[in-house]
């Protein structure tokens, strides 16, 4: 579970299982990964994905949107359309994607590609990793309004048949999107 400084739950987080006995689990790219725009945001605000994925970007809004990211994980645009483009994003870098539309400043979302297969999108305070092999595992946590954190990391024995549960207490900075 994820909480904040107030004590409510955390909606746009990632938690994600590093490593497993030092070692980074083999993943394999996620089918059907989708980042809709509505009402001029994307949806959802935060995505996570495994390396080799392709992410579809339909535009369920009435205006048109031109998608781009120049971040180092992943640079690319999709000039002015509606509906849908015509082809689905590949993620072929870890690290975190800050997307952006060049029509309309207020549209952030972000997109964090992971090297394992072990990760939970939180929402509404929690999430759920599982089939995890028994061992010493490095977890992180990752939300677009950390403070003074890129990451939150904690080290944990998992053993066999083991349910674990962990909570993470974050301090975020308030949010400042501007419509």
């Amino acid at each position: 579970s994820v909480n904040d400084q107030y004590g409510e739950p955390v909606f746009d987080a990632v938690v994600y299982i590093q490593s497993i006995n030092g070692q980074v689990p083999e993943s394999l790219p996620q089918a059907a990964v989708i980042i809709d725009q509505r009402d001029e945001m994307y949806v959802p605000h935060v995505r996570a994905t495994t390396i080799g994925s392709f992410i579809d970007f339909p535009n369920s809004d009435v205006v048109q949107h031109h998608v781009y990211s120049f971040s180092e994980a992943k640079t690319f645009e999709l000039p002015l359309y509606l509906d849908a483009p015509a082809q689905p994003v590949l993620f072929d870098k870890a690290g975190l994607v800050v997307l952006g539309c060049n029509i309309h400043d207020h549209m952030r979302a972000y997109v964090l590609v992971l090297d394992t297969p072990y990760f939970a999108e939180v929402a509404e305070g929690s999430g759920l990793i599982e089939n995890v092999a028994a061992g010493n595992l490095e977890i992180k946590l990752w939300h677009p309004r950390l403070e003074n954190e890129i990451e939150l990391n904690q080290q944990v024995v998992l053993d066999e048949n083991e349910n674990l549960n962990l909570v993470f207490d974050v301090n975020l900075l308030p949010e400042q999107m501007v419509r």
